[in-house]
This record gives structure tokens, C-alpha cells and sequence, in this order.
């Protein structure tokens, strides 16, 4: 690390081997970005770390260093902190009075700030600012923080976080699932961290034992759950299910549709060998059944050969006007005229268990190598997978907490149910096809 005060120039080095993800986080250069990580992955190293090197980068500038409340600032963050400066023998001032360290090379000042009263936050101009287990914070603090991020004389302005994942909260929102412009997160993998395994072999192990499987996953894998119920879609993983997919042209595609005024949602799907791939989703809102088809055909307006129609079973149903939902997109496509479509749906809905099950299955099944994969511009589908629950204690969908969910994973559910479901080889279907 060095640093310049006017012609003069400081070099320190630090003792500090970083873990692949802590480079990566290191070497991020977006204005505001986060380090995602399980317990023991390094996400206090990697805080302080960032916090000298920003230090030395804006010599003579004002950070500030956070964390949720005074006590873990003080017995955590604070500690680790200057145990890192006396290892590497950089001289510094602490006034405790004012909670000021002042590092000697730079002239630089790091104010340590529990953030839990977010009121407080305002005043001096930053040059960078990190907080410690951001999940715990509220997203106001945050952004008071953000707002300070503003010294005109700073070489580098950063806003950093490091973290463990909390469910699907403001954090995992503006980080990771729809990030703002100039965000990034880092996420580290579970049991990276050679150091603690060479140390403590039996450290994830002995966790193991301690935690129950959520809970598991959550603090010790970094994984994102939803704590708060019985999550649907619990086999799907962004970083192994979501992927991006071309279209082949000329090649078969599937349409699956769940019939909703509000949004009318719908996924076209390819199918290769067994691999399901999501390639697109339509999502209109206060949109009539002839309009989402118009929608389709806007998207793929051509070397389309062969579609095939799944869904809803209630399509079959007549409105008002006398015409089903299918029989609307049956007198469609026939009017388009060159495409050869074919209707695969049956004449009931499959239990929601049953097709839950099977999306599970698919999306990481038993021989651990998935077959169910979404392109990353399917964001809705995303966050049916990641959002969408059971009702406390019963095995129906949670269909009132949000009304923009469930639609698009059901309208999959249902293509997946009919295609990729174990067909009885004799005797009567108990949902048989109906064909047009």
C-alpha cells in the first residue's frame, strides 16, 4: 500500500495472503460493493484490510468504519482492526474519547461509528466508509452513509460492506438480486478459508452438529434462505441454476402460460436432451390472454417451426365473452399460419405438491448434476424460485403475501409436470391431454 502527501510518497507492506474471494472483493472498483460470506470466509479480514488500503489511497481524508451497535464495533470490528495495524507494525493514534484513529503515515482519520441510530450519521464528508455485518443494519443507515460518501479532495471514493446472508432482505435486494447501478457483491464460497481448516480441520463439522439444516445453510454454507417460512422452491440456486440460454432457432419451443389478469405471466422454455432450459418470461400487467400472445409473437417473430402450448388448466374455462383461454390462442396462431402448434395440457391441474416436487427434483436432483436451468434475464421467475412459500404448516402456496408471485414458476410447474413427470406405461391417465 502507499500513499502520497504532496511530493512525498509512503509504501507499507501488509501480511496478508487473500482468499480468491477476498481478491476479487479487493479488486472491485465499483463505487459501492459487498462481501457475501458464511462464518470463517474471512469477512473481517477482508473489512479491515480494505478499510488501510482506502486509507493510504486518501491520505489526509476522513473514513468511517460501522457496525450495527456499539458493543460488537467495540469487541469486533474495532478490535480486529487495530490487531492488524500493531502485526504489521503501522503507527497510529486512537483517541478513545472520540472513538478517532488517526493513522500516522497518511494523517488519515477513520472514525469508528455504531450505526443503529441512523440520525446520527450526518455530518463530515467522507472519503470511504465500511460496515461491518450489514445485514444487521437498516437500509436508512445505509443510506445516510451514502449520502456522506462526498469529499472532493478523496482519490477514491468506495462505500463497502461485508456481511453473512439474511434471507431475502434490503441488503440481498440492492446487492444481488437487483443491484443498482454501480453496486457489486462478492460472495464467497463455503469453507474457502484454508487458513481456518489448516488450523481447525473440524471447524464446519463440528457447526454441522450444532446447527440445525437451515440454520446450516444459512451461517455456515452463506446460502440465502427464507427464514421466515417454508420456502417452495428450496432446490434452486442462482449460482448453479441460473444461466444464460440463446434460443436455437428452428428448434421445438415451449409456451407455458398461467392465466391472470394481473399480471397475465407466461415462460418460453427449449428443451435439450434432459436439460429444461428458461430462455424467456413474459409478464404483462392488466393484459388480456390475445395480448400476451401478441407479446409472444413480438418477441419471436419468426423460425419458430414448432410450438408447444402448456398451462393453466382453468384456460379451458370460458369467460364472458363465450371463448376460452386456449380456444383464444388456438384461433391465434392459426391465423399466424406458419407455425405448427400443438396443445399439451391436461384436463386438471396436478397437485401443487406433486409439481413442486418435481421442479425441485429437476432443479438439483439426487445424482447432484441439474437439469432445470433459467437465463438471468428471467429475473421474475428468479425470485419465484428464491421468494415463494408454503403457508405456515401446509403444503398449499402462499398466494396472498405478494401478489406479483407465484404465477410464472406455477406456468412452469405445469409444462414440467406434464413433459418431464413418469408416465404411468399402462391403464387409464388420471389427467389425460386434451388436445385440440
Amino acid at each position: 500500500m502507499d500513499s502520497s502527501r504532496g511530493k512525498e510518497r509512503c509504501a507499507r507492506e501488509i501480511d496478508y495472503a487473500a482468499l480468491p474471494s477476498q481478491d476479487r472483493f479487493h479488486q472491485c472498483e465499483e463505487r459501492f460493493k459487498g462481501f457475501s460470506g458464511p462464518i470463517g470466509s474471512g469477512k473481517s479480514q477482508a473489512l479491515c484490510q480494505e478499510a488501510i488500503k482506502l486509507s493510504y489511497q486518501n491520505p489526509g481524508r476522513v473514513g468511517l468504519i460501522g457496525a450495527p451497535t456499539y458493543p460488537m464495533l467495540r469487541d469486533a470490528t474495532l478490535t480486529s482492526f487495530v490487531e492488524i495495524l500493531i502485526s504489521n507494525d503501522i503507527p497510529f493514534e486512537y483517541n478513545k474519547a472520540e472513538n478517532i484513529l488517526v493513522l500516522k503515515d497518511t494523517r488519515s482519520r477513520i472514525l469508528f461509528r455504531a450505526v443503529d441510530d441512523f440520525e446520527r450519521l450526518r455530518g463530515t464528508n467522507l472519503a470511504w466508509f465500511g460496515i461491518d455485518e450489514l445485514t444487521y443494519c437498516s437500509e436508512e443507515s445505509w443510506l445516510r452513509l451514502e449520502g456522506r460518501l462526498r469529499d472532493p479532495k478523496a482519490t477514491r471514493l468506495c462505500g463497502f460492506a461485508v456481511w453473512t446472508p439474511k434471507g431475502f432482505d434490503w441488503v440481498y435486494r440492492r446487492f444481488i438480486s437487483d443491484p443498482i447501478p454501480g453496486y457489486k457483491a462478492i460472495l464467497a464460497s463455503p469453507q474457502e478459508n484454508y487458513h481456518l481448516l489448516c488450523s481447525i480441520p473440524d471447524f464446519y463439522e463440528r457447526l454441522r452438529g450444532s446447527y440445525d439444516d437451515r440454520f446450516y445453510q444459512q451461517e455456515v454454507l452463506g446460502a440465502y434462505l427464507n427464514v421466515t417460512a417454508g420456502r417452495c422452491y428450496h432446490a434452486f440456486d442462482r449460482s448453479t441454476n441460473a444461466k444464460k440460454k440463446e434460443w436455437s432457432k428452428g428448434e421445438t419451443l415451449y409456451w407455458a402460460l398461467d392465466f391472470n389478469v394481473d399480471p397475465m405471466s407466461s415462460v418460453v422454455v427449449q428443451i435439450e436432451g434432459d436439460e429444461i432450459h428458461v430462455i424467456d418470461e413474459i409478464v404483462m400487467s392488466r393484459a388480456s390472454t390475445a395480448d400476451a400472445c401478441a407479446e409472444f409473437r413480438s418477441r419471436f417473430p419468426s423460425g419458430v417451426n414448432r410450438l408447444i402450448i402448456c398451462g393453466d388448466a382453468s384456460g379451458f374455462t370460458r369467460q364472458t365473452t363465450g371463448t376460452s383461454d386456449y380456444e383464444i390462442i388456438r384461433k391465434f396462431f392459426r391465423s399466424e399460419g406458419d407455425i405448427a402448434t400443438d396443445y399439451r395440457v391436461p384436463s386438471k391441474n396436478p397437485l401443487v405438491r406433486e409439481r413442486v416436487n418435481l421442479m425441485n427434483a429437476k432443479l438439483k436432483p439426487a445424482s447432484g448434476t441439474p437439469a432445470l436451468f433459467v437465463d438471468p434475464k428471467c429475473k421474475e421467475l428468479i425470485k419465484d424460485f428464491e421468494e415463494v412459500t408454503y403457508i405456515p404448516g401446509t403444503t398449499q402456496i402462499d398466494k396472498d403475501r405478494d401478489s406479483k408471485r407465484t404465477h410464472l414458476s406455477d406456468a412452469l410447474g405445469y409444462m414440467v409436470w406434464q413433459e418431464c413427470r413418469k408416465q404411468t406405461p399402462v391403464g387409464p391417465q388420471t389427467n389425460p391431454v386434451i388436445s385440440f
